[in-house]
């Protein structure tokens, strides 16, 4: 199977005129490195939407979910480590997660499968990251000016534009101090946030405090799915092997040392969010904790000035997070657009370059502002995108690589996970979608606020 792989036509294993790795996917980092790309990948602002996915299960199946997705993608991403660290020692390194399953399974079709998913992963987030800054960009403005005429597309245009400058940093490799200062303020703003959760529940101003689900049997079951897919989509990460490609020669097991920075920072900044948040708005709580810190009617639930400081770090960090899940769309484009024969910053490589990603973001941008449905988005990506290839693949990868006996634990926790998540991506694809299709018809495109 890995030999016809090798000799499918549109297998990667061929690097020697590939710009697209050599570019991009620079192989010079550190294992640190790796735990601060793998950080920002999954610890993000996208935390602020934990009390919100808790609304939809309550407390007991709230702690329940986070704890279970916490466990199964820790394990599917250990896994995915060994699977890469298997291939490299058996001379075939893969910096591509298509490339992965292609040799792995001996497909053709899982190739095209898997970049169609990653690329649809890695546009919804760069989406999202960018309709999330300039969510918190109008928050900001509106308690400033409460009167002023700026809408919300005008300040996602303005992220837009920022984001296009940011784009023509050359590779992953050289995002790597960014990605050590977003891990410090994924730090920053969710203490700020508890802390300002905290104050607001112990204030004489604190919401009633209301537990409660949906009123219909029906409705709790939509809303549980949809709240476990967005749960999913903040664990997903669906760019692992690219992730790995920015380490030095050999890898191996410089992945898991990564993988146990990142899963540490996620201890202590998921718990932390969604307690303090569902804790003090219930089943009232916002996609955005902050606009539920900072309410249109009535004062502040905490000082502005500790909201405003959590808001420039998250808007800080989504510059991060953009530019993360857009380096497979770069590496796709420079792959063929750029002459790996010329210098990364000669004149025939920088203008396609500046024109090529410049486009892609303008397009985020675009759909950003005009499908402001940001809780909405991140449960369809999750469901679609991030369930397959983060608790399907990477035990399918295992299982094809090393083989275990039908005995194994191992064999029947990977099957398990694989047949339990399958269900799942199924019914949470359709309660979240259904969700998505109910909210485009009671709003506007290009609307002034983000949809729940």
């Amino acid at each position: 199977m890995a030999e016809a792989a090798l000799n499918d036509p549109f297998h990667d294993s061929r690097r020697e005129d590939d710009a697209g790795a050599a570019f991009v996917l620079e192989s010079k980092g550190e294992w640190w490195h790796a735990g601060f790309h793998l950080t920002t990948a999954i610890v993000g602002p996208t935390i602020l939407t934990l009390p919100y996915a808790f609304r939809g299960l309550g407390w007991g199946l709230g702690f329940l979910c986070l704890t279970a997705m916490g466990v199964v993608t820790f394990y599917s991403y250990y896994l995915m480590s060994l699977v890469l660290d298997h291939c490299e020692k058996a001379g075939r390194r893969h910096i591509r997660f298509r490339e992965l399953a292609a040799d792995v399974l001996g497909s053709g079709w899982m190739f095209y499968f898997v970049i169609f998913i990653q690329t649809a992963i890695n546009t919804g987030i760069s989406i999202g990251a960018i309709l999330l800054a300039g969510e918190c960009l109008q928050i900001m403005y509106s308690n400033l000016s409460p009167n002023g005429s700026l809408k919300l597309y005008q300040f996602i245009a303005m992220v837009t534009l920022v984001m296009i400058v940011l784009s023509q940093f050359p590779s992953f490799h050289s995002l790597r101090h960014i990605n050590l200062g977003s891990l410090l303020l994924s730090f920053g703003y969710t203490f700020l946030v508890v802390g300002a959760c905290i104050n607001a529940g112990t204030s004489e101003n604190a919401p009633p405090k209301d537990y409660s689900l949906e009123s219909s049997d029906l409705s709790r079951v939509f809303s549980a799915f949809t709240s476990i897919s967005i749960i999913a989509a903040i664990f997903g990460n669906g760019i692992l092997p690219e992730i790995q490609a920015t380490l030095a020669p050999p890898a191996t097991g410089k992945m898991a040392k990564g993988l146990i920075m990142c899963y540490t920072v996620i201890f202590l900044t998921f718990y932390s969010a969604a307690v303090s948040g569902y804790w003090v708005f219930g089943n009232k709580s916002n996609s955005n904790i902050l606009k539920s810190l900072m309410p249109d009617e009535g004062p502040a639930l905490a000082p502005v000035w500790l909201l405003g400081l959590a808001i420039i770090f998250v808007l800080l960090q989504l510059l991060a997070i953009g530019l993360v899940y857009s380096q497979v769309a770069y590496e796709i484009m420079e792959r063929k657009s750029a002459d790996i024969n010329q210098a990364v910053f000669s004149k025939r490589n920088l203008i396609p370059r500046i024109i090529l990603r410049s486009l892609y973001v303008i397009f985020c941008g675009f759909f950003a502002a005009m499908l402001p449905f940001f809780g909405d988005i991140s449960a369809v990506v999750g469901a679609i995108g991030f369930i397959p290839l983060d608790f399907v693949l990477p035990m399918l990868l295992y299982n094809m690589s090393y083989k275990p006996t039908k005995s194994s634990p191992a064999y029947w926790i990977n099957n398990s996970i694989i047949i339990v998540f399958t269900c799942v991506g199924f019914l949470g694809a359709f309660s979240s979608i259904r969700k998505l299709v109910l909210d485009a018809k009671e709003f506007k495109l290009f609307s002034d606020n983000v949809v729940d």
